[in-house]
C-alpha cells in the first residue's frame, strides 16, 4: 500500500480503496450503507434534491450503518433562461411526446438548485455532518469551503483536466477525483462551452499524480479488482466507481435501465447533452441517437434541458418504452455484475488481492 492509499484510507476511515459513485437518482442509502458496512465509502447523490429530502437520505443511511459517508453536490453555473431557445427545443419534441400520446411540457424549469446558491443545503451539511463531502462540475466559494472544512468535514472534487485539478488545490480541498473520459454518467467539467480534452483515467491519474501532492482518486472505466490494482499502481490513492453499482440489488435504477445494461447496449455507449443540457456518458438508446441530430447551441442550459427529458421518459416509459431514459453507463459497461453491493465490494476485494499477488 503506497503512502498517498494510506493515507487517504486512514483519514476517510475506510479500510478498502473503494469509493462508490455518488449517481444522483441511483444510489440510495441502502447502497451507501452496504457498500460502507464492506470496508469501502458508500456516497449519496443529492444534487437532485432539496435539503430536506438530502437530510432525510443522510439519516436513513445512518440508521443502516453508522460508517463514513460522503455526500455529492452540484456546482454548475445556474442556468440563464432562454424563452426561444427552450420553447424551439420543446417544439423539436413534440413528434416523440405524440409517438406516446402524451404532451411536452409548456415551459420547461430550472429543476435543480446549484449548491453554489443554496444556502439550505449548505446549512443543513453543516448540521449532518457527513465525513465527506464531494463537489461535482465545480467548487463553491472560499467561504463554503472553509465553513465544512471548520465543521471537521473532508472534502472532495472532481477535475478532468489540469486547470481545475489545480483550482481544487488552491480552494483547499482535501483529495481530487480524477474523471477520465470513459466514465459513466456527467462529465465533471467546470464548464461545458470549453473545449474538452478528452483525457482517459490512466493519463489523468499519472498526469495529476505527477504534478501535485494532493491524493488523487481514479475514475472512469474501473469494473474488478484488476483494474483498482492498476490505478492504484499508477499512483492513485483510491477508485470511484459508478457503473459496476447500478446494476446492484440496491440501485434505483428501473427494469429498462437493468435490462439495457445487461444487453448488447453496453458495449455502445456514447457522450451526449441532449439527455440533460450537460455532456454526459450513457448507453447508446433512443434519447442518446435523437442526440446525435442536434448541435450543442440547440440545447438549453443545464438542468433545463433535463425537465424535458424526463418528462419524454415518464411519457414513453408509461408505454412500455425505455429507451429515452438517462441511462448513463461507462466504457466498462460489459462488465457489470448483479448483486447485493456488499458482495460486490468482497469480490473486488478478492479481485484486487489476486492481482496484487
Amino acid at each position: 500500500m503506497s503512502r498517498a492509499e494510506s493515507t487517504l484510507l486512514r483519514r476517510l476511515a475506510i479500510r478498502l480503496p473503494i469509493i462508490q459513485a455518488p449517481m444522483a437518482g441511483i444510489s440510495t442509502p441502502a447502497m451507501a450503507a452496504a457498500v460502507s458496512r464492506a470496508g469501502g465509502l458508500g456516497s449519496l447523490g443529492v444534487g437532485a434534491t432539496d435539503a430536506q429530502a438530502a437530510w432525510r437520505m443522510i439519516e436513513e443511511t445512518r440508521r443502516l450503518h453508522a460508517g463514513p459517508l460522503n455526500v455529492n453536490v452540484f456546482c454548475h453555473a445556474p442556468a440563464d433562461a432562454d424563452a426561444g431557445l427552450e420553447s424551439r427545443w420543446i417544439d423539436r419534441f413534440r413528434p416523440q411526446f405524440a409517438a406516446f400520446d402524451a404532451a411536452p411540457p409548456k415551459r420547461l424549469r430550472e429543476i435543480y438548485r446549484s449548491f453554489v446558491d443554496d444556502p439550505a443545503m449548505l446549512s443543513m451539511l453543516l448540521e449532518a455532518k457527513p465525513s465527506v463531502v464531494s463537489f461535482h462540475f465545480g467548487l463553491p466559494s472560499v467561504d463554503v469551503v472553509r465553513a465544512l472544512r471548520e465543521a471537521g468535514v473532508i472534502l472532495l472534487a472532481t477535475a478532468t483536466n489540469l486547470d481545475e485539478a489545480r483550482a481544487i488545490v488552491t480552494a483547499g480541498v482535501d483529495a481530487i477525483i480524477a474523471q477520465g473520459w470513459e466514465a459513466g454518467g456527467h462529465r465533471g467539467v467546470f464548464d461545458p462551452e470549453a473545449h474538452d480534452d478528452c483525457l482517459g483515467t490512466m493519463a489523468l491519474t499519472r498526469l495529476l499524480v505527477r504534478r501535485f501532492d494532493l491524493p488523487v482518486i481514479a475514475a472512469g472505466g474501473i469494473m474488478d479488482g484488476a483494474g483498482i490494482a492498476a490505478m492504484l499502481s499508477l499512483g492513485a490513492a483510491a477508485v470511484q466507481m459508478g457503473t459496476a453499482f447500478v446494476s446492484c440489488n440496491e440501485s434505483a435504477a428501473d427494469a429498462g435501465y437493468r435490462a439495457a445494461l445487461g444487453s448488447d447496449a453496453a458495449h455502445h455507449t456514447t457522450m451526449t447533452s441532449a439527455i440533460s443540457g450537460r455532456p454526459a456518458r450513457c448507453l447508446r438508446n433512443r434519447f442518446a441517437e435523437f442526440g446525435e441530430t442536434v448541435d450543442a447551441p440547440d440545447i438549453p442550459a443545464y438542468p433545463v434541458a433535463y425537465d424535458l427529458g424526463k418528462a419524454l421518459h415518464t411519457a414513453a416509459r408509461a408505454k412500455g418504452e425505455y429507451g429515452f431514459g438517462a441511462q448513463w453507463a461507462g466504457q466498462g459497461a460489459p462488465f457489470a455484475r448483479w448483486m447485493q453491493a456488499e458482495r460486490l465490494v468482497a469480490e473486488l476485494e478478492a479481485e484486487m488481492t489476486a492481482a496484487d499477488s
